[in-house]
This record gives C-alpha cells, sequence and structure tokens, in this order.
C-alpha cells in the first residue's frame, strides 16, 4: 500500500518559503526576481519537486507554492519568488477550480487511485439522475470531513503517519463552500464500475478526494478519484500557466508575474502619495479609504509598496513590501 501525503486544496504552512539546502545550490548566483509564477504541474511530481525544479531554474533559494496538490494531479500550481513568497497567503486562501474524474464501484484507503481498494461493490445500475442528486448534496456549505491519508496533524503527528502504522483516524469535518459540482459526461467503460467527469468550484481547504468517497458511499457502491486536474487558482487560469519545460527554456527570467503585477490582479488598487508610501514603506498607518480589504498600495512609480486593510479607523499594512 502507496499512502500520499500530499492533498489537492490542502494549505503549505501560511507564508513561509520552501528554502534549498546550501548544500544543494552552492555556487549558484542568486537572481533577484520577485514575483509568481502559474505552473502547469504534471503528474509524477510533488509540489515540492517543483518547487525544487523552479529554485533551480531561477537561481534563488527563496521559492515557495500556494497550496499543495497530489502527485497524481496536474493543472495550476502558484509559485512566489522572492519577496512575493510572502503575498502566497493570500494565494492559499483563494477560492479553486478543478476537473476531476470519480469512479463508482470501488473504494481506496486514500480515496484515490494511488491506494489499494479496500471494498468493491456492483455500480452498472447507478443511474445518472442517482449520482447528480449524490452531487447536490454535497454543494453549497458543508460539513466535510477530510480524508483519513491526510496531512492534518492529530496529537502532533499528521493523520496520514498514523494510517501507515496502523492506526485508525477519525477526523472531524470541516467546513468548506463547494459552489459548482457538475456532471459533464458518465461513461460505462468497464463491466462494474461507473466513471464520472466533474467540474468542481470550491473553497480552499476542499477536499476533492472526499468529494469522490462520499459520492461513492452515498450511492451504496464506494467512490474514489481517478483523476483530478486544477484549473484556477483565484484568478490564475489553466490558460496562462507554464510548463515546467517553458521555463526551462527560459531560465533563469521564469517570473511570470512580477510583484505589481500580481498584487494588481490579486487585490483591490489604491494609489499613494510620495508622503504616503514613506509613511507606509515604514510601518506607518494611512488614513482609511473606504475600501474593503486586504488591498494593495501603489507609490507615484507605480511600484508595490504593501497589502493594507483598514481597522479601527485606519488603514494599517497587513506586509509590507517596498524594497528594504
Amino acid at each position: 500500500m502507496r499512502l500520499v501525503p500530499a492533498e489537492a486544496g490542502r494549505a503549505v504552512r501560511v507564508g513561509v518559503p520552501v528554502l534549498a539546502g546550501p548544500a544543494r545550490l552552492a555556487g549558484l548566483a542568486v537572481v533577484s526576481a520577485d514575483g509568481l509564477i502559474v505552473v502547469d504541474k504534471p503528474g509524477g511530481m510533488t509540489s515540492h519537486d517543483v518547487v525544487a525544479r523552479v529554485r533551480r531554474l531561477a537561481r534563488t533559494r527563496r521559492v515557495g507554492h500556494g497550496g499543495t496538490l497530489d502527485p497524481m494531479a496536474t493543472g495550476v500550481l502558484v509559485l512566489g519568488v522572492g519577496r512575493a513568497t510572502r503575498l502566497l497567503t493570500y494565494v492559499i486562501g483563494a477560492g479553486k477550480s478543478y476537473t476531476a474524474t470519480i469512479r463508482l464501484g470501488q473504494a481506496t484507503v486514500t480515496d484515490d487511485a494511488e491506494g489499494d481498494v479496500i471494498s468493491s461493490a456492483p455500480a452498472g445500475q447507478v443511474t445518472e439522475e442517482a449520482v447528480r442528486v449524490a452531487l447536490a448534496a454535497q454543494t453549497g456549505a458543508v460539513d466535510q470531513v477530510p480524508s483519513a491519508v491526510s496531512a492534518i496533524k492529530i496529537d502532533g503527528q499528521r493523520a496520514y503517519r498514523r494510517v501507515r502504522e496502523g492506526a485508525s483516524v477519525d477526523l472531524p469535518p470541516r467546513r468548506v463552500t463547494i459552489s459548482q459540482l457538475d456532471v459533464r459526461a458518465l461513461r460505462r467503460d468497464q463491466p462494474d464500475v461507473v466513471d464520472v467527469d466533474v467540474d468542481v468550484t470550491c473553497s480552499s481547504g476542499t477536499y476533492v478526494r472526499a468529494i469522490a468517497r462520499d459520492t461513492g458511499r452515498a450511492l451504496g457502491v464506494g467512490g474514489h478519484l481517478t483523476a483530478l486536474r486544477r484549473t484556477a487558482v483565484g484568478g490564475f487560469p489553466l490558460a496562462e500557466a507554464a510548463t515546467l519545460d517553458d521555463l526551462e527554456r527560459r531560465a533563469p527570467e521564469v517570473v511570470t508575474l512580477s510583484l505589481a503585477a500580481a498584487a494588481d490582479r490579486f487585490f483591490p488598487r489604491r494609489e499613494a502619495t510620495a508622503e504616503e508610501e514613506r509613511v507606509l514603506s515604514h510601518g506607518g498607518p494611512l488614513d482609511p479609504a473606504g475600501i474593503d480589504g486586504p488591498y494593495a498600495v501603489f507609490g507615484p512609480a507605480g511600484g508595490l509598496v504593501a497589502i493594507v486593510s483598514e481597522r479601527a479607523g485606519r488603514a494599517r499594512a497587513e506586509i509590507v513590501l517596498a524594497p528594504a
């Protein structure tokens, strides 16, 4: 049995870049590029594998990712380079969209195709209408039980480690929002199983493989995820994602969105005067502008100064991004 700790929708530790060991990057010149990279992650790689590859291409130790994808999953993985790693806390919390395939008729220990099958039941008679009803029951704000093979900690130990050691894991449900869960196709290519292709749009923290598991349970036949492709993270769609081969060809210039462009895409914008830029860059507050935050503040020259939110009648920096 092979257990996979990563989970689509699971966040990495907020705002903390993944750092390389000094020996592995010894001798590399550091490139001072700050920004985001929207990567089309290939199957068979962990998110940390992608970070390590981009770290080498960008020639910098300071690279992080904004939300893990399972090794079997493909699609949008947002990376931060340099100061932009500090924006990843907001990327992690953004909504996400996927295309996925649910196989009905088999349940696995991992709720996806990476784990051993633990039960089977003939699903050939399951109707499309029944599938749609089971999916509809999971839309909106729902309490979802994460997969037992996840990185959630129980008494200081990752759940997947406890399962690997043979322990029973009982995780409490978490409130998530699944705003879209639509059937694209229903296929009966093999006896006793039904494959359902779905489109999913959901909040951060949603376990797509738990959707597959719960659909199978509701229909009494078991279910697991056989394919997953992330098509968007917040405002970053798959259409603008670069492959690793693309990044290899243009290395070390691998940043696809500068720090300022990324913030302008992700946040409401506020223009600051030169004096406001000076105050904010030193951690001081500004007068409120009545903008729902967090929002990005730009200086007169167009540079990003800080990400700001308004509270207690003042506009205060959540993070300062102006160069030191």
